[in-house]
Order: C-alpha cells, then sequence, then structure tokens
C-alpha cells in the first residue's frame, strides 16, 4: 500500500532525520565523555587513597607485615555499586614490602612515582597503578592499584548512564515535534480545504482570514487566478453567445438564397441571389473578425503589460498598412499629426483600435472618400473622419439610416461590432470613445479622447 506524500510527513521525515543525526552525536559525545571523565576520576580516586595512606604514618606508622590481607569474609564492607575493589602496597626505602592489602598481584619494586599500567599476574592482567613517596628521604612509598577491568566496567556504567536518557527521551522529543509540526502545520489543513471546496464553474473568492503572510499571499495569488479563470469563462460564453446571435441572419439568409438557386433559370434573378449570397459571406466573415477582435482583445488586456508608445507613429503603421487596400477601393488615406502623442497603454491593443476605425470607414464609404486619422497630442485626442455624401454615412452602424453602402465598395457589410471593439479597448485605457461633429469637408467623425497624461493609466475592463 502506497502512502500518500503529504508536506506534513516531509517535514516529519526531514526535522526527525535531522533531529536523529544530531542527538545520535550528542549521545555518542555524551558516552565518550563519560567514558573518560569515569577514568579520571578513578585516577583521582587512586591518588587520593595514597595520599590519606601517607598522612596516617603520621599518626602511628604501618604494621610491618608481609603477607597480603585480604576482605574474605567481610563482604559486607562492600556498601555502594561503584564502590572499588584497591589494592595497597607499601614498601620501606629499601624496597621491603611493610603491608599488602587487596587481590593485586606483587609487582616490582621500583624507585618511580606517578600514574602507571601494569601487566601483572599469570596470566597477566591489566592494573592501573599509582605510586608516591612519602617525603624527599624516600623512607615509605605508598602503591595504590585497580583492576583496568574493573575501572572500564565502572567507566561503561556511568557512560550508559549519561547517554541513556538521551535515548529514551528521543522518541518523546520526536513526539512533542510531530505535534508541534502538525498543529503549526493547521492554517495550512484549512487553506487546503478551502481550496478544494473551491467550484471552478463559479468560484466564491477564498476567505483572508489567515495571518501568516506566506498563506496570505497564497490566498491572493488563488483569488487573483480563480477572478480570472471566472472573467475568461464569461467572455467565452459572451463570445458564444454573440457568434450564434450574429450569425443567425447572415447563415439563415444565406441558407434561404441557396436553396432558391436551385429552381431559379439562368438570368437577372440569378445573378443578384448570387450577389446577396456574396454580401451575406462577407457580413458573416466580418462578423466573425469583429468577435475574435473582442476576444482578442480580453486576453491582450490580462497578458500584456503597458508601455509608452507614440500614437502618432502607431497611427501611420496603421495606415500603411491600409495603403493597398485603399489603392484597390478607390479611397484616399491621410494622416494629420504636429508631432509625437506619448501615450501609456498595450500597443496591440491601440493598434487594433485603430485598424477597426480605419477598416469601418473604407467598408463603409463609396470610391472617392478621403479617410483621415488626425491626433492632437495636447487635447490628446485622435479621431477617424471620412468625406462620404450624407445619404451613404446614413447607412453607417451607429448612423440615422438603416441602408448600407452598396456593393460598389466592394468591401462587404459590417454590423457594428467593429465599434464594440474600439469602445471596450477605450475603456482599458481609461479613454472615452463616441461619435463627435465632423470637420469640415467630413460627414462623419468618431474620436478616441485620453486622459491627461499625468492622470493616464489603463484602467479594469468591466465589461
Amino acid at each position: 500500500m502506497k502512502f500518500p506524500r503529504t508536506l506534513t510527513s516531509h517535514l516529519l521525515a526531514w526535522t526527525l532525520g535531522a533531529l536523529v543525526l544530531v542527538w545520535a552525536s550528542f549521545v555518542l559525545v555524551g558516552y565518550q565523555t563519560g567514558m573518560h571523565e569515569a577514568d579520571e576520576l578513578t585516577d583521582g580516586h587512586l591518588a587520593s587513597v595514597a595520599s590519606l595512606l601517607l598522612a596516617e604514618r603520621d599518626g602511628g606508622g604501618y604494621a610491618e607485615r608481609a603477607n597480603p590481607g585480604t576482605l574474605s569474609g567481610q563482604e559486607d564492607l562492600k556498601r555502594h555499586d561503584y564502590q572499588q575493589s584497591l589494592s595497597i602496597l607499601v614498601w620501606d626505602a629499601s624496597g621491603k614490602l611493610l603491608t599488602r592489602t587487596g587481590e593485586a598481584p606483587l609487582p616490582p619494586f621500583t624507585q618511580t612515582e606517578g600514574f602507571q599500567t601494569l601487566g601483572l599476574g599469570t596470566p597477566p592482567a591489566q592494573w592501573r597503578s599509582f605510586a608516591r613517596w612519602d617525603d624527599q628521604a624516600h623512607s615509605r612509598k605508598v602503591m595504590v592499584l585497580l583492576s583496568i577491568q574493573e575501572r572500564d566496567d565502572l567507566a561503561e556504567d556511568i557512560a550508559d548512564q549519561m547517554a541513556a536518557p538521551g535515548l529514551w527521551l528521543l522518541p518523546v522529543v520526536a513526539l512533542v515535534l510531530g505535534l508541534a509540526i502538525r498543529r503549526g502545520l493547521r492554517p495550512l489543513y484549512a487553506l487546503s480545504r478551502d481550496v478544494h471546496a473551491l467550484d471552478v464553474h463559479n468560484p466564491v473568492p477564498l476567505p483572508d482570514v489567515h495571518r501568516q503572510e506566506e498563506l496570505r499571499a497564497v490566498v491572493g495569488s488563488i483569488n487573483t487566478l480563480a477572478e480570472r479563470y471566472h472573467t475568461a469563462m464569461s467572455r467565452e460564453r459572451e463570445l458564444a453567445n454573440e457568434l450564434a446571435h450574429e450569425l443567425r441572419t447572415p447563415l439563415a439568409s444565406i441558407t434561404l438564397q441557396a436553396r432558391s438557386l436551385r429552381e431559379m433559370p439562368a438570368g437577372l434573378l440569378r445573378e443578384q441571389a448570387l450577389v446577396q449570397i456574396e454580401r451575406d459571406a462577407l457580413r458573416a466573415g466580418q462578423v466573425l473578425s469583429d468577435l475574435l477582435s473582442l476576444a482578442r482583445a480580453s486576453r491582450t488586456e490580462l497578458a500584456e503589460t503597458a508601455q509608452v508608445l507614440d500614437l502618432g507613429a502607431l497611427a501611420g503603421e496603421v495606415l500603411g498598412e491600409f495603403a493597398q487596400l485603399s489603392f484597390a477601393s478607390g479611397h484616399d488615406l491621410a494622416l494629420v499629426s504636429p508631432g509625437p502623442f506619448p501615450v501609456t497603454g498595450h500597443i496591440v491593443l491601440l493598434g487594433l483600435a485603430l485598424r477597426n476605425l480605419v477598416e469601418n470607414a473604407l467598408t463603409h464609404t463609396p470610391r472617392g472618400t478621403l479617410v483621415e486619422v488626425r491626433l492632437d497630442p495636447q487635447a490628446r485626442w485622435v479621431q477617424v473622419s471620412d468625406s462620404a455624401s450624407g445619404a451613404v454615412a446614413d447607412g453607417i452602424p451607429g448612423g440615422k439610416g438603416g441602408a448600407s453602402a452598396g456593393p460598389e465598395s466592394g468591401l462587404g457589410l459590417g454590423l457594428g461590432l467593429g465599434h464594440r471593439v474600439v469602445t471596450k479597448i477605450a475603456r482599458i485605457h481609461g479613454a472615452v470613445f463616441a461619435a463627435v461633429p465632423p470637420p469640415a469637408g467630413f460627414t462623419t467623425c468618431y474620436r478616441m479622447s485620453f486622459p491627461a497624461a499625468g492622470a493616464e493609466a489603463p484602467a479594469p475592463d468591466q465589461a
């Protein structure tokens, strides 16, 4: 059975791993320190006993007996677990053994003093000894011995006593640490439950009740992502509804005209039906183009960062793109700009807005019409005007009439969706798009007015 990987188990594994490593190091160091200190303690004990025996001489001397004394039959004298079995030897200056107590084999007499490790007995066994003369006259020498095995047993016992608490305390610390980690991650568990409960089709913002700065940042990011997703889904539904609504009429007209062609004899009526089918097809294509422009504007708003650009230079580029098309349709293009027009915005969106205005003017006006793009950096507006006749201008979507430009222009029909694209882009940039009184010599004029330079900032789209 494979257990799921969780942040709790990940943190606990790493924390406990580090704890065990550090704890084991402490236990090892404590054990070694205990062994060393026990050895030092034993050596100090040997030296202390020797000093006491030398001091005892001044109070009455030593009984001169060469036979080793034992404690047989007096085992009850051992009253403590750490009581050690010491052996004591006393020599005079000539090397004569005066006193011998304990089980240690008799070592050879020497003049040396201090600590030694001696191999005594058969087979040899290791004994720790401390020897000392009584004074400068060297009349008495005392040696105290202790079995190395007994000393090591004592040292190991002391080291075990020092290390044992660390061993049984480790599980307790690990348990407390695990509970502390789980308690500390409780806000993260709550956030995880809230995220799992999110409905992507109807997202409700996560409650910002977390006091931790990191979790608040995560909540803010998730809420922003959910809001953008919801906005994108709303725009997709809106686009689908607009496609279904706007294409219904031209597609139905194309279907009816195609059916009528089956029974229609060759002649003027058949040609008119073919022209109508062509116009309806162009109309449907224009609808698709404008609706896709709306969708593109929404996506670009979210993906592109605003930057400072020259609107005059951008207008010149847009008119350059339509130069060949205007020549083929018999239109004249003009750009009037007194100089640079800096704005802060999205270059893709502003270019899209200018293209829609120029394309609408070319589409809905007859041959010989002048289409002018004029900019005023001081007043902060850009406008597109055309010199079409009043009757034709009334056919522009948003104008007074309901007619449209005839097939003479050769550019098809529009439904006013292009102006919706421009309105949306203007709102994104905090600008206002509207029809204004045309200048002298023109019949139609649409203007996009930007806010003052100091207050300029792209505004969020509310559509």
